[in-house]
């Protein structure tokens, strides 16, 4: 009898130990479920182990009072995969970031660099670009810019690509990352080629499409080629930065990914919210015939490691040497119907090299939340939020079982989580001084671990573990 007593009494006497962590008193929003009100969070080792409306007795206790618990928020589009990168990235609330759109070449020697020493949880794709700068034998270090770039691939070299890319799969390559933009001279044909391979291993294909908004071929064509090879194949499909890829054709692009979910086509989109993008000189984007193709001219393009506009002797010789440049192809309008769009993932394409790239690289989560949500109130609360948590997590819990515990606020789920002020979260970055924290976030936890404590990095902690898919 009493043993059956004490089993009986055995949850209650559980649920009366202290929690390794709590936040106590805090406006929990978690969008996966739509909760919205005053909780206390208790956690231990790396999991959420209660959200309750009764206070929680914790190890180590956190007043919230006045701050919004979240999820910690998910960037599918982060190319800076650095220690300086991570910790703009953790004071801006991201507790993973993962690098899909270009991937990584080769997968598990990516994944192994960073085991036991990231600030945050980190992933990636297997890259179709630098499987085929390798295997062309391209000069470039991130992109193409030589026979990747400019010549086709033999048939031969096409196999060993697919075989690589394959390999990166294999190793637990989150998805299949394609930038048909930057390698131009990879076919139609070789395009169907990688939607066939990731529909074999259930993946996501990420993809930079070809074409922006002005000329022709354009967005249309561009959406109509992937769109059409997922439907061919029945690979997902995810399209980067929806914004800077259709610019002023954004709506018309935004029905035609809308138009292809609604017939039960597993197809999905992101955006950031600035008016400039960011890429290499010495891309393909800046082949003849950039000014026609893209609608802007050398005034619109900003020279990161100087901040000065570019002229026509700049640009050649620029090119030339080769480095990052920030090209000014949006207006407000066309980000505010990209960010506010249902479904439309809020992801930073962001990427930071001592202190110089792009100010989304720093600050795209709390502008969401400081300027759309606060100031001009055209995204609620929750509906920024489950951009920046569920949505993305749900893109990729199919295939991640890692993913399946991340983006939401419930028992059970992984301890990544944001307290932060909503009165006051804002971004500073700008693009002449892009390497700037956000203001407001005064607790991030990744994996139950404070990575931010009092609105401060904490140092000498790495809790970000990887983010694979099933093997």
């Amino acid at each position: 009898m009493r043993k059956l007593l004490f089993l009986l009494c055995l949850p209650v006497l559980l649920s009366a130990q202290p929690y390794d962590l709590v936040l106590r008193n805090g406006r929990v929003v978690d969008p996966a479920s739509g909760l919205d009100a005053i909780r206390h969070v208790g956690i231990r080792g790396r999991t959420i182990a209660a959200v309750s409306p009764q206070p929680l007795q914790g190890k180590v206790e956190i007043d919230a009072t006045g701050l919004v618990i979240a999820p910690g928020f998910i960037d599918l589009h982060s190319h800076g995969q650095t220690p300086e990168n991570y910790r703009y990235k953790a004071m801006d609330g991201v507790t993973t970031a993962l690098e899909l759109e270009v991937g990584v070449y080769p997968v598990g020697e990516w994944y192994a660099a960073r085991a036991g020493k990231a600030l945050i949880n980190y992933g990636a794709s297997s890259g179709h670009i630098p499987a085929r700068m390798k295997v062309m034998g391209d000069s470039g270090d991130f992109l193409p810019r030589a026979a990747a770039m400019n010549r086709l691939a033999s048939s031969t070299e096409r196999e060993r690509i697919v075989q690589e890319v394959r390999r990166g799969l294999d190793e637990g390559g989150l998805g299949l990352g394609l930038g048909l933009a930057y390698t131009p001279t990879a076919t139609g044909a070789e395009s169907l080629e990688l939607f066939a391979l990731a529909a074999e291993w259930k993946r996501p294909v990420f993809v930079h499409v070809r074409h922006g908004n002005a000329g022709s071929p354009g967005i249309v064509e561009s959406l109509q080629e992937v769109i059409g090879n997922a439907a061919a194949t029945g690979a997902s499909l995810h399209v980067v930065h929806i914004n800077s890829s259709s610019t002023r054709s954004i709506d018309t692009a935004l029905r035609m990914i809308a138009g292809a979910r609604s017939r039960g086509l597993d197809v999905t989109t992101e955006a950031y919210p600035y008016i400039a993008g960011a890429t290499r000189l010495d891309s393909a984007l800046f082949e003849p015939g950039w000014q026609q193709r893209m609608g802007i001219d050398y005034k619109d393009l900003l020279w990161t490691d100087t901040g000065e506009r570019l002229t026509a002797e700049s640009f050649a010789r620029y090119r030339k040497q080769g480095g990052r440049v920030i090209l000014f192809t949006n207006t407000e309008e066309m980000v505010h119907r990209a960010v506010t769009a249902p479904g439309v993932m809020i992801a930073s394409d962001g990427g930071l090299s001592e202190g110089t790239g792009h100010p989304r690289s720093a600050g795209a989560y709390s502008r969401i939340l400081g300027r759309y949500v606060r100031e001009e109130k055209v995204l609620t609360l929750m509906d920024a939020l489950r951009k920046m948590t569920s949505l993305p997590a749900e893109r990729l819990a199919k295939m991640s079982p890692a993913m399946q515990h991340k983006g939401r606020l419930q028992v059970g789920a992984d301890a990544d989580l944001v307290a932060f002020d909503p009165a006051t979260v804002i971004d500073h970055a700008t693009y002449e001084k892009p390497a700037q924290y956000s203001e407001g976030f005064r607790y991030v936890l990744v994996e139950g671990v404070p990575v931010v404590r009092d609105g401060r990095l904490v140092e000498g902690v790495t809790p970000g573990r990887p983010i694979l898919a099933r093997q």
